[in-house]
């Protein structure tokens, strides 16, 4: 029983390929609807997973389990008058790192960080920096690397020593033809000048972007670090800056503190403990805390939600496809009126004129979908080719495409392929079965007539 339905079903997909091959032009261009259709499923999808998978990874780079506690000024803040400044006090301070430490027993490490807008200048040269103020766990913790010299060490903190190591950025315009290292630059913070010898230089590292409204972009390659007490005592914690006519003045002990857990699944749970420590002595809610495991989550729920809302987009070219089918398959009923009434003169039963003109259908979608899946693989490869000739023909252009655009890089994710080729044999059927049966149904000895 099993070969007689076997070659049965070969030779219904043999007569409706011959069918086809009859009118190529016509079959080519039904084909090509559902064939754009499955490839632009495969095409955005993939482009979803890349800038997905790029938001992540700068996610990641903050450390799964680490906890972002961040100074925040609030918006109507105790001040002080003192003359023509104003002085604002707001923040995170040294009793608040000691009850983090002290008051999480999950917590690994806590690294403390002050950062405040600087100039460096240096034989002639100048450049808008950001000077921070930090331990040497600071390189770990953010995955800065080396490219030469050294970093922080205990000793510097120790001794308060004036040391400093320029981003990559920082070196190549305070010194963009020679070895920074040994050099001397001064920085100008809080109208004080301070002398420091550069013991270091980081690579290069591409800036992070902004993630929703929680997590703000930052650009690595513009920094100067410097031992944290050498900052707390040359500079101190209170900077003024003087605008229209006065002078404001901000005292703020740490611009973050960032808490490490041992585990993944803590991190929630020092978060809030953190939280309640915090809140007791800031009523004003001056500070922020920013968990990147929950970003990962917030990340991830979002790809699966534009995945989702391009898999629909898509759809609609396959659906619009799969009619593009019914019309011409409605138009090869009427072509073909006095063949079905030979066919059924002769004993063929309507369960046979269903299945040839269904086997059409399915042949016509299912090829256009091998092909549609065939050219979803040259997501990647055009993708960059399109990139590399903006960046070859269009430099002002390509300058002005953001990071994660410039850094793009598809990813094809797997079930976007059988997605793709399934919807478009569903819509193949789908879209076939009313050709097929109303070829099915047709009077025999009315098709007989039909000119």
């Amino acid at each position: 029983m099993t070969v007689p339905m076997l070659s049965r079903a070969r030779i219904v997909l043999e007569l409706g390929c011959k069918s086809l091959l009859l009118h190529k032009l016509r079959s080519g261009l039904a084909m090509l609807g559902i064939l754009i259709g499955v490839m632009a499923v495969i095409w955005l999808v993939a482009l979803g997973e890349g800038v997905s998978h790029q938001a992540q990874e700068q996610i990641k780079e903050l450390g799964a389990t680490n906890i972002l506690v961040k100074s925040v000024k609030p918006t109507q803040g105790v001040s002080t008058g003192r003359g023509s400044t104003s002085v604002v006090e707001y923040g995170l301070t040294e009793l608040d790192y000691d009850r983090i430490v002290q008051g999480v027993p999950t917590i690994q490490r806590a690294v403390r960080m002050r950062e405040i807008p600087s100039v460096a200048r240096a034989r002639g040269r100048e450049a808008e920096v950001k000077l921070l103020g930090c331990s040497p766990e600071y390189l770990e913790i953010n995955h800065l690397k080396m490219a030469r010299g050294r970093f922080l060490t205990d000793r510097d903190l120790k001794e308060r020593a004036n040391v400093a190591i320029l981003a990559s950025g920082t070196s190549e315009k305070l010194f963009p033809y020679e070895n920074p290292i040994g050099r001397t630059i001064d920085i100008v913070a809080n109208s004080r000048s301070d002398a420091y010898i550069v013991v270091g230089e980081t690579e290069s590292r591409m800036p992070s972007a902004s993630i929703g409204g929680s997590l703000e972009g930052r650009d690595y390659n513009l920094d100067v670090y410097i031992p944290l007490d050498t900052l707390r005592a040359r500079i101190g914690d209170q900077v003024v800056t003087a605008r229209s006519g006065s002078q404001e003045g901000e005292v703020v002990q740490y611009s973050q503190i960032t808490a490490t857990v041992r585990d993944i699944d803590q991190v929630e749970e020092a978060a809030d403990i953190i939280e309640v420590l915090l809140e007791k002595k800031h009523p004003d809610g001056d500070f922020s805390i920013t968990v990147p495991k929950e970003l990962l989550r917030q990340a991830d729920m979002l790809r699966m939600m534009f995945n989702v809302l391009l898999v629909l987009i898509a759809g609609i070219s396959l659906v619009v496809g799969g009619i593009g089918i019914m019309n011409i398959m409605l138009a090869v009923v009427t072509e073909r009126t006095r063949e079905i009434g030979v066919r059924r003169a002769l004993g063929a039963k309507r369960r046979d004129i269903l299945q040839q003109f269904l086997a059409e259908t399915v042949v016509l979608s299912a090829i256009g979908g091998v092909v549609g899946v065939a050219v979803g693989f040259l997501c990647r490869p055009v993708t960059k080719g399109m990139l590399a000739a903006v960046e070859r023909w269009v430099p002002d252009v390509w300058a002005a495409l953001p990071p994660a655009v410039q850094g793009l890089h598809p990813i094809i994710a797997p079930w976007s392929i059988a997605a793709a080729f399934g919807i478009s044999v569903s819509v193949g059927v789908v879209f076939g079965l009313y050709p097929a049966r109303r070829a099915a149904l047709m009077d025999p000895i009315e098709a007989l007539r039909h000119e």
